[in-house]
């Protein structure tokens, strides 16, 4: 019942925000929903009642948004964080945490073979340990500085590109 009067509700907001933001309002309000029913009657009622008057709002400051042009007045404005296409990560965001991702991979396994290594009395990791900093201490700053030193060089010419364009003061329109 409470699905269908959502999904029905959901046709307040623009259709180009519906085609965007439809289906995983639906799929989350559907898995909110489970977890809140075994909770009882009173809380499912207090969910659903949450959820009509936050898709009305919604609806209403999506159409002021772009009656507006991006800027919502202020009785509609919400302190909390509104479903945008700008707001989602760039491409590169997703391929960093990605190699991030396997970095924490690979020192986990680095730290198992450490420790399979070291037990039971084999010996002991702290001898190696300050060499081991030291060097990722003087790797890591040399990274910093080569990547630095690019982005010097590159902002630099670009600065002087852009200071010796002189407007042109003559039209031939």
């Amino acid at each position: 019942m409470t699905l269908t009067l959502y999904e029905s509700l959901l046709r307040l907001y623009p259709r180009l925000y519906r085609q965007q933001f439809g289906d995983e309002m639906m799929e989350v309000f559907r898995e909110v929903e489970e977890d809140v029913h075994e909770k009882g009657r009173l809380a499912t009622a207090k969910f659903c009642l949450r959820e009509i008057g936050g898709l009305f709002r919604g609806a209403l400051a999506e159409h002021a948004r772009r009656i507006f042009g991006g800027r919502v007045p202020y009785p509609l404005s919400s302190r909390r964080f509104d479903m945008r296409p700008e707001f989602r990560f760039p491409r590169s965001a997703v391929f960093l945490m990605s190699i991030i991702f396997v970095g924490v991979i690979l020192a986990m396994e680095k730290a198992n073979t450490i420790q399979v290594k070291y037990a039971a009395g084999a010996g002991s990791i702290w001898p190696s340990l300050p060499w081991f900093l030291g060097l990722t201490f003087l790797l890591t700053s040399a990274t910093v500085m080569v990547i630095w030193g690019i982005l010097f060089a590159l902002g630099r010419t670009g600065v002087h590109r852009l200071a010796n364009i002189r407007p042109s003061t003559n039209r031939t329109d």
